[in-house]
């Protein structure tokens, strides 16, 4: 079994992830530049691109009032 092959269950739950990702990144707080480098890097690199958002990327302003 091939560990990187993102088919069926693993591709959905990538595609799942990515939304989630790009969501967060389109509600957050920062540059829109910022917002598109962030959106590309998670559209091109999927895997990639969602772990380096989930450690170092920017997140959804949420209003704790």
């Amino acid at each position: 079994m091939d560990m990187f092959n993102l088919t069926g269950l693993g591709g959905l739950l990538l595609l799942v992830l990515d939304l989630w990702a790009l969501i967060s990144v389109l509600g957050a707080s920062v540059s829109t530049g910022q917002k598109v480098i962030w959106t590309l890097l998670i559209l091109f690199l999927p895997l990639i691109g969602f772990l380096i958002w989930l450690f170092a990327g920017p997140r959804s302003s949420t209003s704790t009032a």
